[in-house]
């Protein structure tokens, strides 16, 4: 089932935590019939105790709430928490948790990040309820009114109800919450539809972006923490950027949570530079934010667009269709380019030869872990 483009939705971009996470718990506290969480990410801090805190009062007052989790991303939740999200009455589904098993099995992991309250606004970004999401990192999410919002609850339900999904709650628990849904409002406003992807399985988040690059005519601008692009995304990127596209990405700088991943993405800087690609690299903090911009077609969700989320991992995000939006978009990327430190052609040529070992090294890792699929 490919994602339905809906006319009518508003769409807000929310750039990092400062003004996302105000917004989220807002919405928590407003909630007067169901919250539905889906995250990848969630260890025990003060983020998770404040989120606790706000689904147990929601709980308290009759609101339905649903929250999955990753199996491996949740292991830093501690058993005090997991005791109070039962006590509190809130459904916690766990998906895939790690077991005796094939190796891609444990493998495939939930790697999307959704909250939908009483089914008329929804929240997606790469945020996750770990501490560094409060301050070190740098992240960006979207709000979402509208007819797609609808679609995130069934994205959410069909997961919810998967074999592959263990926990408390009945798969009734967020049946009837998509059964309340209804398009109450006409928003007049923006188009856009939720895409997603499966692993190897199911790709359509790949096969749209590889579209809008191949077609845009004007710039693509990509944003992503983890660069480690697939051959058939590097050549479209390499291609648009010979036909005269604005190409910029938009990568972290030395504060990064997994600095082999750069050294592994790095080792393609230099055919890309050589074909007119602009890399940035920001510096004020880790860039953990996955936003897209071709022409006036915007995408914010969870994937990363490389080897590990297109082969392994659940992924969705949301997909606009306005010059509006875009050119918020835009704008937060001119900001962050600002911010950041261009590599240029000549630079990279004299890079350290201890530099290009480390890219040999975790480029062949990385290598070797694609292959495993």
């Amino acid at each position: 089932m490919h994602g339905v483009w809906r006319d009518g939705n508003r769409f807000q971009l929310l750039a990092e935590s400062s003004r996302f996470l105000p917004a989220m718990f807002d919405a928590i506290e407003e909630a007067r019939q169901s919250i539905l969480i889906e995250l990848y990410l969630m260890e025990s801090g003060r983020l998770t105790t404040a989120l606790l805190d706000a689904l147990a009062r929601a709980a308290e007052r009759g609101v339905k709430v649903a929250l999955m989790l990753d199996g491996y991303g949740a292991r830093g939740l501690a058993r005090e928490d997991r005791q109070r999200i039962e006590s509190a009455g809130i459904a916690l589904r766990l998906f895939n948790p790690l077991g005796f098993h094939s190796l891609a099995r444990n493998l495939t992991r939930d790697h999307r990040k959704v909250v939908v309250v009483d089914g008329r606004v929804a929240f997606t970004g790469g945020f996750g309820a770990v501490d560094e999401f409060l301050s070190a990192w740098y992240e960006v999410a979207v709000r979402i009114e509208g007819p797609v919002v609808a679609d995130w609850v069934r994205l959410f339900s069909r997961l919810w109800d998967s074999p592959l999904t263990r926990g408390e709650g009945s798969p009734s628990l967020v049946r009837e919450v998509g059964l309340s849904l209804t398009e109450r409002e006409d928003y007049r406003g923006m188009r856009g539809r939720v895409v997603w992807g499966q692993g190897y399985r199911y790709q359509a988040i790949r096969h749209s972006l590889y579209g809008r690059v191949s077609s845009a005519q004007r710039r693509i601008w990509l944003c992503t923490p983890y660069f480690v692009p697939t051959f058939s995304l590097r050549l479209r990127l390499v291609r648009a950027a010979r036909r005269g596209v604005d190409v910029r990405l938009l990568l972290p700088g030395k504060d990064h949570d997994h600095p082999g991943v750069r050294y592994a993405g790095q080792r393609f800087y230099r055919r890309m530079l050589k074909a007119g690609v602009r890399i940035f690299e920001f510096e004020p903090s880790f860039i953990h934010a996955k936003f897209t911009l071709a022409d006036n077609w915007s995408s914010v969700g969870s994937c990363n667009f490389d080897h590990w989320s297109l082969h392994w991992n659940l992924e969705a995000n949301q997909e606009v269709d306005d010059a509006r939006f875009a050119g918020e978009v835009a704008a937060l990327f001119e900001r962050n380019f600002s911010a950041s430190r261009e590599i240029t052609r000549q630079e990279w040529a004299r890079r350290p030869r201890w530099q290009r070992i480390k890219e040999w090294v975790f480029g062949r890792l990385d290598g070797w872990l694609t292959r495993l699929r």
